[in-house]
Formats: C-alpha cells, sequence, structure tokens
C-alpha cells in the first residue's frame, strides 16, 4: 500500500466556498481502512461545522460524513474487514469494549466517539495533505472525497445489494430520526406527537412515529414548504409559528388538550428545546432533542416543567450502536419496511458541491446525495 492521489473538496476557511483540490491521501495504518467513497450526502451539521467560527486552527479541512463506499485496503490487525467489502462510514464509532460499549445502555463508546479536533482517532495526526501541509479531517471521516481513511472501528460492512447511492443516508440523519422515535422515546402506539423542525431528521422521526402507530404527528416548521411534504412521511397536522399570534406552544397545547406526548427537537435551537419542553403534557410527557446548536449551546427551563413530570432526554445518532445496528436497518430498507429515496432531493457530482451547500442554507432540500467521479 501507498499514498494515493485523489480530488477532494477541500475548505480552506470557515464559511469559504468549498475548493476541489488534488490531495495526497495516506495507507491504512492498523486498525484503520481506506474507502474509496462511492457517494456521501451534505448533512445539516456539516454546514453548521463549516460556519462556525469556533476552531479556526483546523482548516485547511474537508467535511462530510455520511458515506457509502468500497473498502480499498486494510491496515494491520484488521480482520473484519476485507477489500471490496460494502460499508457505511460513522461519524461515532463503537469499539466493542470500552465500559460504554461494554454497558449495553450507551452508543456513546469512550475510544470512537464524537472527534471534535480534526484528527484520526488512534495517533491524533492526519492523513491527508496537499504540498506535505496536513489536511484535518472532520468527525474522523472526512468523506467528501473520493476516497478516505477511516478508524476499523468507524465503519460498517453492509450488504452488497443495498444501493449505495441511496443507503449513505443511513450513517447519520435517517438512523437518527428513526432511532429517536424508537430507541430513545420508544413511542408508544395511538400517541401524540410533536416535531420541530421538519429536515430529514424531523421527518425520520415522523417516518418513525408513523410506523409505530402514532395517532397525531404534528409538525412544526417555518417553511410552508414542508407541509406537502410532511404527509408523505406521516405528519397528520402542520402548524407555522409565523401564522400564529400566541406562542407556538400554547397552540400546540390547545389542540392537544394539554400537550403531546412526545415532543422533538430537531432544528439544532437550544430556546426551542423550552418551547419542546413546553408542547409536552404533565405528567408524562417526554421531550427529546436531536438538533446540533448553532450557537449557545446552554439550556434554560423552567424547573417546574419537570417538576410536574415532564423528562428532558438527548439523543446522539438515535441510540443506535452503530457497528451492532445499522446492519439491521439496511435490512429493513432491502425489506421495503423503511423509506430512504423519498429523502433525495437533489444528485449532484463532488464539483458542485458548493452547490447543495447553498441549497441547505436556503433550506431548498433535504438531502443532496454527492456523487463521486467514477
Amino acid at each position: 500500500m501507498s499514498v494515493i492521489s485523489c480530488k477532494a473538496a477541500v475548505a480552506w476557511a470557515a464559511g469559504e466556498p468549498l475548493v476541489i483540490e488534488e490531495v495526497e491521501l495516506s495507507p491504512p495504518r492498523p486498525m484503520e481502512i481506506r474507502i474509496k467513497v462511492f457517494c456521501t450526502s451534505l448533512c445539516r451539521s456539516d454546514v453548521t461545522a463549516w460556519l462556525s467560527q469556533a476552531q479556526p486552527q483546523i482548516y485547511p479541512r474537508i467535511f462530510g460524513h455520511e458515506a457509502s463506499g468500497i473498502v480499498e485496503s486494510v491496515g494491520e490487525g484488521v480482520t473484519e474487514f476485507e477489500e471490496g467489502d460494502h460499508v457505511l462510514t460513522l461519524f461515532t464509532g463503537e469499539c466493542m469494549r470500552c465500559r460504554q460499549c461494554a454497558s449495553g445502555k450507551s452508543n456513546i463508546c469512550q475510544v470512537l466517539g464524537l472527534e471534535r479536533q480534526g484528527v484520526m482517532h488512534s495517533d491524533k495526526q492526519t492523513r491527508f495533505s496537499i504540498r506535505g501541509k496536513p489536511i484535518y479531517h472532520y468527525c474522523a471521516v472526512s468523506s467528501f472525497s473520493e476516497y478516505t481513511v477511516v478508524h476499523s472501528g468507524c465503519a460498517v460492512k453492509i450488504s452488497s445489494v443495498a444501493p449505495l447511492e441511496k443507503i449513505c443516508l443511513l450513517s447519520c440523519g435517517v438512523a437518527a430520526g428513526l432511532g429517536a422515535a424508537w430507541k430513545v422515546a420508544n413511542i408508544s402506539e395511538g400517541s401524540t406527537v410533536v416535531i420541530f423542525g421538519l429536515g430529514t431528521v424531523g421527518l425520520s422521526v415522523a417516518q418513525g412515529a408513523k410506523l409505530r402507530g402514532a395517532s397525531r404527528i404534528i409538525g412544526v416548521d417555518t417553511n410552508p414548504e414542508k407541509s406537502e411534504r410532511g404527509k408523505d412521511f406521516g405528519v397528520t397536522d402542520f402548524l407555522n409559528p409565523k401564522e400564529y399570534d400566541q406562542p407556538i406552544h400554547q397552540v400546540i397545547n390547545r389542540i392537544t388538550d394539554g400537550g403531546a406526548d412526545y415532543a422533538f427537537e430537531c432544528v439544532g435551537d437550544t430556546g426551542m428545546i423550552n418551547t419542546a419542553l413546553q408542547s409536552c403534557c404533565s405528567g408524562w410527557g417526554l421531550t427529546v432533542t436531536l438538533g446540533v446548536p448553532k450557537e449557545k449551546p446552554e439550556i434554560a427551563a423552567h424547573y417546574g416543567l419537570f417538576l410536574t413530570g415532564r423528562t428532558l432526554t438527548g439523543s446522539l445518532f438515535g441510540g443506535w450502536k452503530p457497528k451492532s445496528d445499522l446492519p439491521s436497518l439496511v435490512d429493513m430498507y432491502l425489506r421495503k419496511e423503511i423509506k430512504i429515496d423519498d429523502y433525495i432531493t437533489h444528485n449532484l457530482m463532488l464539483e458542485d458541491i458548493n452547490e447543495a451547500f447553498d441549497l441547505m442554507r436556503e433550506g431548498k432540500c433535504l438531502r443532496c446525495v454527492i456523487q463521486m467521479p467514477m
């Protein structure tokens, strides 16, 4: 194995347009694999991180984490993958040995959890470079590249018959929403659900709620175009806060006779978490927050909301253990038990990736799938 050259979309500074560059990529080191990326889709968290000015020191950088591909080569010690395997990348991994992985109670791996410093988990170095200058990673995946290197614990082998151009959405957004509905909230049949934010994650919560038999699924979004799209995924009522003179939680409490059984915050706005809590019923109302906040990460809520029996919980990747659980979701898709294709609103080539960023920022897409040059 040797260093290879490939094309990648490089962000040279926060918020600046990505540039298609010829980059050098190292071979996989021990317990790593090198993947030929087949498709990668743009997630809202990529855009949020790209716009953030919080870490100027980890640029230039290659974003992207929601991807499918084929194993090109394996590093020393890797036994679960071989060349030619079809895989999904994982922005949060699973070592299967740490306290968290062994507990059975968590999907927050202590060894391969969210990587925030732009380097690899194993040696805190980068695998990408341009003319000897290091190019930093994103979530230890960096899939906006023809090839990438990930830790073997940050990829999962999937069925070779699953369409790579569709199934990439399961490596983050769709799986996150379904898991929040099924594993985290464990939505019960006949219940009332309210979802704040009808992007891919919010609509995946809606799909999960519908499959669980929720009787009413209320979608809240300021984009009126989400009304019709929400119906495709199970949303029964659409509320646009701009159309009401009173706070939206008061509207929800009125139309649900005291609040929803479950509320999901899928916007990434910590102020909206309080609104979601206020939209839940007393006694047993559960609020699940999934969004990545763009600013103000602190949460403020009146203690009385909790004193009267409401619960607030977070959800990372829908509570799924990524390597253990994702193959079953792939199988569900192949059996047509869950929808994925309907979230894909655009297919673009790597050289058009800035258009994908514009579409996401303007709220004109759900998922843009980025096709790599063949």
